[in-house]
């Protein structure tokens, strides 16, 4: 039969054998609707289920089958009930554990009965356990081998199992026997992998052979990974250059620099601009000047002075009669940014209001209004003013602060909220360093400036780990400080995603250092106050009126507190990098030394060590990025894990960043001469998600 590559696009997933129309609904939350869309749903990544690793010779994290009797398997009760079932073999013993298991799961997992699980290894209450492994009954050893082969493992979504797919892929690759995918990519692509046909890398990866490299597929290297790789950071790169051709075929106000106004703005400060703030804002005004939307981020370390820079592009923009809105993503962060625009635009005759959601109806209602007409020069606010009823008489200038705390599609609703249709420039800002090869793929759309110098008099914040069992001697450090009249932050973290969790840890602590600092006043902030309640705790810190602040990780982002000079980070290892130099830019704010003390728990692994350590060698925040990235992967280090903008399966932005040169080359060409193609390569990759890749 001859092949028709161009139907695998054509053909609904429900040709598949097994797929009725329920199981497609399943599937069509991953994307996932017709044939191409199943078969380039590829393995994220693969399990070694080809050897059984003795019980004694299990590496912490490092995923491994083991076999061994089940000894006992009883329901304990401690924070969250669970099932614990421990088994061993002739080298050790090893406790699965299960938080949502059934009556009739413990009844099977009587003392004798022979189980083969594969998990990875962490450490709990008993030493090495298992938490939720896939595992079997094993009735006869002999007659249930080990896999031959590795192990596929498949993004999933509720109401599909990795069996089940897995067998939906095999059904998927007999089709292929009719239908090739075709290829889109130059012949030199394929020639730099030497991979000749698309259909077997498909087959390859999806079903790797028993003699496939092992290290080579676990690692991401085998050629036919790097081919498709290679197509999928491609993909991503188009989806980027589309929304950002589609916004600049519009155009915006052409604005120049207001120089009277920047003067009299410049005479008002007690320091003089970095040259870096200087070069950045050069590249704001020259998009300003172009007369077509500017696409800027300005990446900027915790404390290189971003908000000075927005505050300047501004006023250029309201000098021309236009209006500015300003979007950060908590109302602490917004309130900060509110005082510091009133306190520079204000005396120079601009009017700045803000738009919150703690505002009265009748407060929101006259600030809506005052927008709408055009009295307002600068409205700075949350989530708010993305609001359907917030209009503006004629907006400028969109300024979204740390961008990636937004939804996908919220950065663009700004684009259409001016009466008077104009289409306002777009500057983001972000104070997490995004390593260069992360930016020119996750936001090629963007162009990007980095104000990469530090104001002069702030010191480097000395950071040092210290064991929980010295808790004391910190807690006699937090005095020290105290009588010194400096204040100090004490951060908890939690590994459960539950604010409720997270909220009772840190009042738990809070009554622990209250009973240990009886003369230091103690103020408390967690995610599940009320924001006024929230809000007032912050206030009575920044007036120096409170001491010693317990909070949760709500307060990574934007508190300024100059005073503030000593910062505890309990459980440091259950963060990233990123988020911890968040936590730790809180302190160091002024000009006395400042230290971060990590109080790590007792059983640190080797990785979590490292990871630590490099916190303690370094206060740069771009070399921290680059540790995270390589340590967490792109989903995590953005924030957008939920929202669909960066879910690669095959590529890793730090491995394959070789490629991206040859990539925007490619790119470049294809959207100059092969639109067409383009437009066949975004539906292969994201199909009915390309709204995702809008934003």
């Amino acid at each position: 039969m001859s092949a028709h590559p161009n139907e695998l696009a054509a053909l609904p997933v429900t040709v598949v054998k097994g797929v009725g129309g329920k199981l497609a609904q399943t599937l069509a939350k991953l994307g996932i609707h017709t044939l191409q869309d199943l078969l380039f749903h590829l393995p994220h990544r693969y399990v070694d289920r080809t050897r059984i690793t003795p019980i004694g010779k299990l590496r912490l994290n490092m995923a491994a089958v083991v076999q061994g009797c089940v000894v006992s398997a009883n329901i304990q009760f401690g924070r969250r009930r669970s099932l614990a079932c421990t088994i061993e073999d002739d080298t050790g013993s090893l406790m699965m554990r299960f938080y949502h298991f059934s009556a009739a799961q413990k009844d099977k997992l009587e003392p004798g009965t022979l189980v083969r699980c594969y998990g990875e290894p962490r450490m709990g209450t008993t030493g090495l356990e298992f938490y939720h492994p896939e595992y079997d009954i094993v009735d006869d050893p002999s007659a249930k081998p080990v896999e031959e082969a590795l192990t596929p493992v498949y993004g999933l979504t509720e109401g599909i199992t990795q069996p089940r797919i897995r067998k939906l892929a095999e059904q998927a690759l007999l089709e292929l026997k009719h239908h090739n995918p075709a290829e889109y990519l130059p012949p030199e692509v394929g020639q730099m992998f030497g991979v000749d046909s698309l259909a077997d890398a498909l087959r390859y990866l999806h079903a790797p052979p028993p003699d496939a490299p092992v290290e080579q597929l676990i690692a991401g290297l085998h050629p036919y990974q790097q081919r498709l790789a290679f197509e999928e950071l491609l993909a991503h790169y188009l989806a980027r250059q589309e929304a950002r051709a589609r916004a600049q075929a519009e155009a915006s106000p052409v604005l120049r620099v207001a120089e009277q106004q920047r003067q009299a703005f410049l005479a008002q400060l007690p320091f003089t601009p970095t040259f870096a703030q200087t070069r950045v804002l050069g590249d704001i005004n020259r998009d300003l000047q172009e007369g077509k939307p500017m696409l800027r981020m300005v990446q900027g370390d915790v404390g290189s002075g971003k908000t000075l820079v927005a505050a300047l592009a501004a006023l250029d923009v309201i000098s021309a009669g236009y209006q500015v809105a300003l979007v950060a993503p908590t109302e602490i962060l917004a309130e900060q940014h509110f005082i510091a625009f009133s306190n520079w635009l204000e005396p120079l005759g601009f009017n700045v209001a803000w738009l919150v959601g703690k505002l009265t109806a009748s407060k929101r209602r006259d600030t809506v209004a005052s927008i709408a007409a055009g009295e307002v020069d600068v409205v700075v606010g949350t989530h708010a003013l993305f609001q359907d009823d917030v209009l503006f008489a004629s907006l400028g200038l969109a300024i979204v602060d740390e961008q990636h705390r937004f939804g996908v599609n919220q950065r663009l609703t700004l684009r259409q909220k001016s009466i008077d249709g104009t289409i306002p420039h777009q500057l983001v800002m972000t104070a997490t360093p995004i390593p260069r090869t992360l930016a020119m793929t996750a936001y090629a759309e963007l162009d990007y400036s980095v104000i990469d110098e530090l104001p002069p008099g702030r010191t480097p914040v000395n950071t040092v780990l210290i064991s929980q069992k010295r808790r004391p001697q910190v807690i006699e450090r937090i005095l020290a400080a105290c009588k010194e009249n400096k204040q100090v932050y004490w951060v908890c973290t939690l590994v459960e995603d539950s604010e409720t969790l997270a909220a009772a840890n840190a009042e738990e602590t809070a009554e622990l250092l209250k009973n240990a600092l009886k003369d230091i006043n103690i103020g408390l902030v967690h995610g599940r106050l009320k924001a006024a309640e929230k809000e007032a705790v912050m206030k009575a810190f920044k007036a120096g009126e409170l001491q010693l602040l317990v909070a949760t990780t709500v307060i990574e982002v934007g508190v300024d507190v100059p005073n503030a000079s000593l910062m505890i980070i309990e459980n440091p290892e259950r963060l990233g990098l990123a988020q911890l130099h968040q936590l730790r830019g809180r302190v160091g704010r002024g000009s006395i030394a400042s230290h971060c003390v990590m109080l790590y728990g007792d059983k640190l692994s080797m990785q979590a060590k490292e990871r630590l350590g490099v916190m303690r060698e370094t206060n740069d925040g771009f070399e921290i990025a680059e540790k995270d990235l390589a340590l967490r992967g792109p989903g995590e280090l953005l924030g957008t894990r939920q929202t669909g903008e960066m879910e690669y399966r095959l590529a890793d932005l730090q491995r394959d960043a070789g490629m991206l040169d040859d990539i925007h080359e490619i790119g470049d060409s294809l959207c100059a001469h092969h639109p067409e193609t383009v437009e066949k390569i975004l539906n292969r990759w994201f199909g009915a998600r390309r709204e995702y890749m809008q934003a």
